[in-house]
C-alpha cells in the first residue's frame, strides 16, 4: 500500500486585543472559510457595482426619455398650431370660393337692358334768324357772294315776307333802290334786312317786337324781288348757311 500523505488543514488565527482592559481573544478561521468570505465580498461588490451601473444607465435612459417626451410635446404643439392654421386657411378658401361662385353667377346673368330714353328733339332757337324769309312761292334767284352780300328771292302776289326769327324791328324805311326796307335785330349779334324793290303792303312798324314767322310785308304784285341780308356783328354772312345750320 502506498503511503498517503496526510494533508494538513490550513487554519488562520485572528487575535483581537481590547484597548481598555487588555484582554485578548483569539479566533481561528480556516483558509476555505476565508476564501469563501473573500469571494462572497468580491461577488457582493460586483453585484453592487453592477446595480450602481444599471441605475446610472437607467437614469441616463430616463433623461433621454424625458428629452424625447419634451421633443414629442413640442412637435405635437407645432402640429396642433399647423392644424389650426390649416383650418383657418380652409375656411378662408371656402369663403373666397363662395364669393367667386356668386360673382360668376352674377356675371352669367344677362341684365335687362334699360329702355333708352329718346333724346329730346333739338328745337332751333327762335331768336336766331333761321327761317326762310318768304312763306309763298319764293324762288331763289341769285346766291350770296362777296360782290353781292345777300340772296335774291322772287316773290308773287299774296305771298308774305316773314321775320326769320324773334327780334325787334329797328327800321321801316326806303331809299332810291328799295321801295321798302325792314331791319330786325336778333339776339347773338344777328341782324336781318328785308329789301323789297317793288311797292307792297307793310305789316309792321319800327320798335315792334316780332316773333319768328310774323308777317312783315305782304306782296301785292307779281314778279317782286326780295333781297335778303343777314349780318353777324355787322358783318354780312351767307343767309343760307344760317338757315341750313339753324333752321
Amino acid at each position: 500500500m502506498k503511503n498517503q500523505r496526510h494533508k494538513r488543514k490550513e487554519i488562520y488565527s485572528v487575535l483581537m486585543v481590547s484597548n481598555t482592559d487588555g484582554k485578548s481573544r483569539q479566533f481561528q478561521i480556516s483558509a476555505f472559510t476565508l476564501r469563501f468570505c473573500a469571494g462572497f465580498v468580491a461577488a457582493l461588490c460586483l453585484v453592487i457595482g453592477w446595480l450602481i451601473y444599471q441605475a446610472s444607465v437607467a437614469d441616463g435612459v430616463r433623461q433621454v426619455l424625458r428629452q424625447e417626451v419634451a421633443s414629442l410635446k413640442e412637435q405635437l404643439t407645432a402640429l396642433e398650431t399647423e392644424r389650426e392654421d390649416l383650418t383657418k386657411d380652409k375656411l378662408t378658401l371656402a369663403a373666397e370660393n363662395e364669393a367667386l361662385r356668386r360673382q360668376t353667377e352674377a356675371a352669367e346673368e344677362v341684365p335687362e337692358e334699360a329702355p333708352q330714353e329718346e333724346a329730346p328733339e333739338e328745337v332751333a332757337d327762335p331768336a336766331l334768324p333761321s327761317l326762310y324769309p318768304s312763306d309763298g312761292a319764293g324762288i331763289l334767284k341769285t346766291a350770296y357772294s362777296e360782290e353781292q352780300p345777300y340772296i335774291a328771292i322772287s316773290a308773287y302776289t299774296d305771298g308774305h315776307i316773314i321775320a326769320a326769327g324773334n327780334g325787334t324791328v329797328t327800321a321801316v324805311t326806303s331809299d332810291d333802290t328799295y321801295a321798302h326796307i325792314v331791319e330786325i335785330e336778333h339776339e347773338g349779334g344777328y341782324k336781318t334786312r328785308y329789301l323789297l324793290h317793288q311797292d307792297c303792303e307793310v305789316n309792321t312798324e319800327e320798335g315792334a317786337q316780332v316773333e319768328a314767322g310774323d308777317t312783315l310785308l305782304t306782296i301785292t304784285s307779281d314778279d317782286c324781288q326780295l333781297d335778303y341780308q343777314v349780318l353777324l356783328n355787322d358783318e354780312p354772312v351767307d343767309p343760307l348757311s344760317v338757315i341750313d345750320a339753324k333752321g
